[in-house]
């Protein structure tokens, strides 16, 4: 397993990280299949990965328990646990010190390696500022209780900078991948990081599977340039050839998503320049399909309404990919997944309440999006 050495801590730190946020779950249900899960936690272990992330709400509320249950069979001095402060669930005071206990027990530790303050935005920092969060998490760190103190974030470079100059932090954590680079402005959130000497962790290397399940065009691009390499591998390359990244975070769902990205990790090489030149001939081949650039984070429920948002954006997705590429079936196929999913869960329910919008880390405009899906399901539905 590829390695980075913390020259700040004189660590050494699994490249591939295990992200607790999308564990395989039973079939229909949005319980997690805790022995298929468990399988993947030892196989990635054995293998040499020290870094597992989770977090209050991943699972809805049961990773850090997974966590707990899964970690706590190995000597805890061989892995490295990462857990976050929900500030977006922080409405008092007392809240800091009840959820950190919390999450210490549901963890089964005493202390965390890794601790971030969770989704660092213009609300969120107003929070942490209100309730001095920065400064009870320090003390925290004097007392033992965490090791590393850092954020992660989903915002504006300008913000970034405040927020790096404001405090001392030991790392942060963005969602960085070869879309984002531009799309979200990646670039310059790590080169401010890079330049203030902050570790980088990555997570939505893979933009939650996005860019594991590309358009046709796009993967013969990638096949025709190494046949042997996965869609996904090209992915976790690029974020893992940066020199300021310490950690990239995968949120594996199958085992085979474990094995393939530690394959890629096992025998890791760096991307040259003909690789980058490949990556930007398929993403260009993808942005001309037009999908919306959801990642099924999940941060954006529940819905007031019902509507399950991250699904409804997926099917929609896999309708945009199917016109992109001409498929004979693509609209049947969109009305099939669509009713499958249910009517008290569709589009149409959307009142336009932007709830949504104000959670959303990739700052989506779901009400638009919402009515351009139920415009496509009024006008393929049966008559």
């Amino acid at each position: 397993m590829e390695k980075r050495f913390i020259q700040k801590t004189g660590e050494e730190l699994s490249l591939l990280g295990f992200g607790f946020m999308r564990l395989p779950l039973k079939e229909g249900t949005q319980e997690i299949d805790k022995a298929k899960a468990l399988d993947m936690v030892d196989y990635a272990k054995d293998r040499g990965i020290n870094y597992f992330d989770t977090a209050w709400m991943y699972h809805e509320g049961n990773s850090e328990t997974f966590a707990g249950e899964a970690l706590s069979r190995y000597d805890r001095s061989s892995f490295n646990l990462a857990d976050k402060m929900p500030l977006m669930f922080v409405k008092a005071e007392a809240d800091v010190e009840r959820i950190f206990q919390e999450q210490l027990k549901k963890c089964k530790t005493d202390y965390f390696d890794y601790y971030l303050l969770h989704n660092i935005c213009t609300e969120h920092l107003k929070v942490a500022e209100t309730f001095k969060i920065y400064e009870k998490l320090k003390e925290k760190q004097k007392q033992g209780q965490i090791r590393r103190l850092g954020f992660s974030f989903h915002d504006q470079p300008e913000l970034l900078r405040d927020v790096v100059q404001r405090y001392d932090w030991d790392f942060a954590q963005i969602q960085l991948n070869y879309l984002d680079w531009e799309q979200q402005n990646a670039h310059e959130q790590y080169r401010i990081l890079e330049k203030k000497g902050i570790p980088v962790n990555v997570m939505e290397p893979v933009r939650g599977g996005t860019l594991a399940n590309l358009c046709p065009e796009s993967v013969l691009i990638f096949k025709n340039a190494n046949p042997a390499a996965s869609v996904a591998s090209w992915a976790i390359r690029y974020a893992a050839s940066l020199s300021g990244v310490q950690v990239v975070l995968s949120g594996m769902s199958t085992m085979d998503q474990v094995k393939d990205n530690i394959a890629t990790m096992e025998n890791f090489k760096p991307l040259v320049t003909e690789d980058y030149q490949v990556i930007d001939k398929a993403l260009l081949a993808f942005k001309s399909a037009g999908t919306v650039p959801c990642t099924g984070c999940r941060y954006c429920m529940d819905c007031p309404q019902g509507i399950d948002i991250p699904k409804v954006l997926a099917i929609y997705n896999n309708y945009l990919s199917g016109k992109a590429r001409k498929a004979p079936t693509y609209n049947f196929l969109f009305e099939m997944e669509y009713k499958i999913l249910g009517e008290d869960k569709q589009a149409h329910h959307c009142v336009q309440c932007d709830e949504c919008l104000e959670k959303c880390p990739q700052h989506i405009n779901v009400s638009h999006w919402m009515k351009e899906i139920d415009k496509v399901h009024k006008e393929n539905s049966p008559k």
